[in-house]
């Protein structure tokens, strides 16, 4: 398989592609030879985004918590390029606001649950459904951006958690009903990755903690899971479906403590 995480001729869509992980993904993805649609709530970011590689990129409107914005998003890019080819579901609601509210379950308003749900969750199966028919034709790829918080518990961020589950629970299911028609799916669960908007708003104390329990020593960058995103999209990795790769530096695959244990036994 020469040269098999080319992209060559291939159409790839980054929902949340405005920035982040979706902007690393989509320069990464250009450069392997594909031809990308940026779609995001954020119209200008996706515009700015995609201005960087000229013809080989579009943007494209998309609210994830409005089913005709997905139909008609998803429309757009077929209407455009007339295929699809990889569908990567990186898309997720994040402000100031809902991070706040989402904390314990026993203090979970409901609208912070049900808008957690409806734009991690139920938008990504519509743009999954969406995606499916054509990604049928091509035998194409799904790549879900998960999280570390949906493989295990914490104190907080309750929704975002069970969101996040849910879609790696989704992920097999895909997987396993379309494998036969030559679709893979799969996901990436990343740790704490450095975008611009964490390393700004981001609390060093608990940067600190996170990288504490990291075994690589450092939070991750963008860079890192667009790699392991167009990896898993890519005909690299055409026997691997139904699977949550952790891109974490290491934090979930070890016993709580890891900071403690290292200093007494590791140096």
């Amino acid at each position: 398989m020469y040269n098999a995480l080319s992209l060559k001729d291939k159409v790839v869509i980054v929902t949340g592609g405005a920035g982040g992980i979706g902007r690393a993904t989509t320069d990464i993805a250009v450069g392997r030879g594909a031809r990308v649609a940026v779609l995001d709530i954020h119209l200008d970011g996706a515009r700015a985004a995609a201005s960087r590689h000229g013809d080989a990129a579009l943007a494209v409107k998309l609210d994830l918590a409005d089913e005709a914005s997905v139909v008609a998003a998803i429309q757009q890019v077929v209407d455009h390029y007339g295929q699809i080819d990889v569908l990567i579901n990186n898309a997720a609601v994040v402000n100031k606001e809902l991070q706040a509210a989402d904390q314990g379950v026993g203090n979970m308003p409901a609208w912070a649950w049900d808008l957690t749900f409806a734009v991690n969750c139920r938008g990504t199966m519509f743009a999954t459904r969406e995606a499916l028919p054509h990604l049928i034709k091509t035998r194409g790829a799904i790549v879900n951006t998960v999280s570390g918080q949906g493989l295990q518990g914490n104190v907080v961020l309750a929704a975002y958690s069970a969101s996040k589950a849910a879609v790696i629970q989704m992920t097999r299911s895909v997987a396993t009903a379309y494998g036969r028609k030559g679709v893979r799916c799969n996901a990436v669960a990343p740790g704490l990755i450095l975008t611009e908007a964490v390393a700004k708003e981001f609390p060093q104390n608990w940067r600190d903690l996170i990288e504490g329990e990291t075994p690589r020593g450092t939070s991750g960058a963008p860079e890192d899971i667009a790699e392991a995103l167009l990896f898993l999209a890519s005909d690299a990795a055409r026997n691997i479906t139904g699977q949550t790769l952790a891109a974490d530096g290491g934090v979930s695959m070890h016993i709580p403590g890891f900071e403690g244990y290292w200093q007494a036994f590791g140096s």
